[in-house]
């Protein structure tokens, strides 16, 4: 195990969900739940899920596609996922 990569990763991951709408919909299912437990074991359960999909995703397109590409292309994405964003606030911020 890499305990640099292990800690990168950790990271990463925590500062992306902070304030995330996946950790939001978590806080609103605790708050009008009465089973915390059940609430966390299913919220860490569906990140566990996601996050093994997307190592198996990652892994498999690192054997065709060279690390430069899938650099630029999840720079490209979060560019484009920003600027949709933007636009939409906009937009929104219009028709009020």
């Amino acid at each position: 195990m890499n305990l640099k990569i292990l800690l990168t990763t950790f990271g990463l991951v925590f500062l992306a969900e902070v304030g995330d709408k996946t950790q939001l919909a978590t806080l609103m299912l605790a708050a009008g739940s009465k089973s915390k437990v059940s609430v966390f074991i299913g919220s860490a359960g569906a990140l566990i899920a996601c996050t093994l999909m997307a190592v198996l995703l990652g892994d498999l397109i690192s054997r065709w596609v060279p690390e430069q590409y899938i650099k630029i292309g999840a720079g490209i994405a979060f560019v484009a996922v920003g600027a949709w964003t933007l636009m939409n606030g906009w937009m929104m911020n219009g028709q009020s």
